[in-house]
């Protein structure tokens, strides 16, 4: 199993794809699906920097969305990539979409069996965890239960450090440290990312290098 666990993907994408050594095989299909709860993904322009610069970093990218779609569905079109991409955006509206298609059992398949290459930013790094942090409010959304994907058992907090995440941290995100019952947290800036290749968790500061 190897994942790459980013804050934001546009900060780090070289480094990755310098540390895979891309060859001929750099099929990677860029899953926006998180993003679409966030408004129209050819308007995003975070969505587009992270597009950019993982074909800049030399992977041949192609769009994809799971929403609506079936697991059978999913899997004849994700057959020929060699690495999955999930992008940043509603970390709620990822898991509502990913229970509806069984894609969460899919992606462990092709994860942990296959041997595909799992690359997350933002909500797609977070969602990898064991679950889904309290303060992702489930209103509005169908759940079945906040279980993530379960490649790791922490979560990732995403974008620490980043001013326009200060009032998040300082006043919902980081109370949740102080339960009884909380999984461990990994505060993650936008210059990091989470190296994990079966069972080895390195964190990697692109700036420290």
């Amino acid at each position: 199993m190897k994942l790459f666990l980013t804050s934001s993907v546009h900060a780090v994408a070289h480094d990755i794809a310098k540390k895979e050594n891309l060859s001929k095989d750099n099929k990677l299909v860029f899953i926006t699906t998180p993003a679409e709860a966030k408004g129209q993904v050819d308007d995003l322009e975070w969505l587009r920097n992270d597009r950019q610069a993982l074909v800049d970093a030399g992977f041949k990218v192609q769009d994809y969305t799971f929403t609506g779609k079936t697991k059978e569905q999913i899997e004849k079109d994700l057959e020929s990539f060699g690495y999955i991409y999930m992008s940043g955006g509603d970390a709620s509206y990822l898991l509502e979409q990913s229970q509806k298609s069984d894609f969460i059992t899919l992606i462990k398949d092709l994860i942990k069996i296959k041997g595909k290459v799992y690359i997350g930013t933002s909500a797609g790094s977070v969602i990898t965890g064991p679950k889904l942090p309290d303060f992702y409010s489930p209103e509005g959304y169908d759940l079945k239960d906040r279980n993530g994907y379960e490649f790791v058992n922490f979560t990732i907090l995403p974008h620490w450090g980043r001013e326009d995440f200060k009032s998040k941290y300082l006043k919902k995100r980081l109370e949740i440290a102080y339960k009884d019952d909380q999984i461990p947290l990994l505060l993650l800036t936008d210059n990091q990312y989470v190296f994990v290749q079966d069972e080895k968790i390195e964190i990697i500061d692109v700036n420290k290098k």
